[in-house]
């Protein structure tokens, strides 16, 4: 795996395919891969895909010490410029993930080409936000089986486990991903990001995704989003906070229709 280095780190990104390249950049707790691997078909055909991990995600080394939105984006950045050395990139970040993105094309237009930012937030004065994320970081500390199941309620629509059934609920949170030393980590930087500096800053063409089911950034926040970025376009989409996992089809024709649009 190719790695690159920045602010004392080892930032580890993976890339797949062949064409313009588009960086996707993970959500809390998880790693690029992990987030996106199974969308990689959409993908590939036509684009290098650069699945970056910042620190808690992946192999990407973390510093200790204070996490903070900073550090982050410069450990994407690094990996969006060592995956493409000869110009801008695309690039689509989910939840933390678009938190970090937006914060990488603020901070360095020069990367960025044109920008998807899905169930992202514009800062942290949210008090509903900081008690989702002490309860979060209250059970990551006690009990993480009981942890991942409030995760899959919360994450997730209604009527999506409705519909996987009872033992199809049952191996859906037995099966959930782990919960890793880096969610604590991540769950920092959650509670204190603040992009209100960078927003007026960013000049790439940027589509926000809002989800109107989603209890984990309620779609007023990711409209608000839209609102502190100039000349940036809006969707919504009828899906719970994981929308790369339940809606996944939606979620592709919104991105790959925005990406191609000159």
């Amino acid at each position: 795996m190719p790695t690159t280095s920045v602010a004392g780190t080892t930032v580890h990104y993976r890339t797949a395919g062949a064409g313009p390249a588009l960086v996707l950049v993970p959500g809390t707790g998880l790693s690029a891969d992990l987030n996106y691997g199974h969308l990689l078909d959409a993908f590939t055909g036509d684009r290098t895909v650069v699945l970056a991990d910042y620190a808690g995600g992946g192999e990407t080394t973390d510093p200790g010490g204070e996490l903070t939105l900073d550090l982050l984006a410069e450990q994407i950045a690094a990996a969006t410029a060592a995956a493409s050395p000869d110009g801008p990139v695309d690039m689509v970040g989910f939840s933390l993930g678009a938190v970090v993105a937006a914060a990488v094309a603020g901070s360095r237009p020069d990367l960025v080409r044109r920008l998807v930012l899905v169930a992202g937030w514009p800062d942290p004065e949210d008090g509903r936000h900081q008690l989702l994320m002490d309860v979060w970081s209250r059970l990551e500390a006690t009990d993480h089986d009981l942890l991942n199941r409030f995760l899959q309620v919360q994450c997730f629509s209604a009527p999506f486990l409705h519909g996987l059934g009872a033992e199809g609920l049952r191996q859906f949170v037995e099966n959930g991903p782990p919960i890793t030393p880096g969610m604590r980590r991540h769950l920092e930087v959650d509670r204190t990001a603040d992009l209100r500096p960078l927003l007026p800053r960013i000049t790439a063409p940027t589509l926000v995704v809002g989800l109107t089911r989603d209890q984990v950034v309620p779609v007023e926040r990711a409209r608000a989003l839209h609102d502190a970025i100039a000349g940036s376009q809006y969707a919504e989409i009828d899906s719970g906070h994981v929308v790369v996992f339940e809606r996944p089809a939606e979620l592709l024709d919104a991105v790959q229709k925005f990406l191609l649009a000159e």
